[in-house]
């Protein structure tokens, strides 16, 4: 058993704080001054994945993917529509769309799972 320097309160060997008064108790059993990995250095994530991570993101909200309308049958209309978006209101000839909510949704998670992963990945190690 060891004593506190602070109060005189005896401790158990692997305490780092004393149990009565709550100062730190000096000595082997004390904290670690570097992590566990051995290096104090921390890995930087990769900036210039993350910044096209970003500027997909944006490109992905900008040029939305489009599926038909409620009431027809339901089709991907696909990324051919960047250029020449569907009117929603359209009638006869051209095909009517909307803004697929779902797969802009999947198409803005996969990104950014995929940005963060990649960054991690090919990060700059000490």
């Amino acid at each position: 058993m060891k004593l506190c320097e602070a109060c005189g309160h005896d401790l158990l060997p692997s305490n780092r704080f004393c149990t009565h008064c709550g100062n730190p108790v000096a000595g082997p059993s004390s904290m670690p001054s570097t992590p566990p990995g051995g290096s104090p250095e921390a890995e930087e994530m990769n900036l210039p994945v993350l910044y096209l991570m970003i500027a997909l993101l944006i490109l992905a909200g900008l040029f939305p993917p489009w599926e038909t309308a409620p009431g027809q049958p339901p089709e991907f209309l696909g990324f051919h529509f960047i250029l020449n978006p569907p009117d929603a209101a359209s009638t006869g000839q051209g095909s009517a769309g909307i803004i697929s909510r779902l797969l802009i949704t999947v198409e803005l998670v996969t990104i950014a799972i995929a940005g963060f992963y990649f960054s991690w990945l090919f990060r700059k190690k000490p």
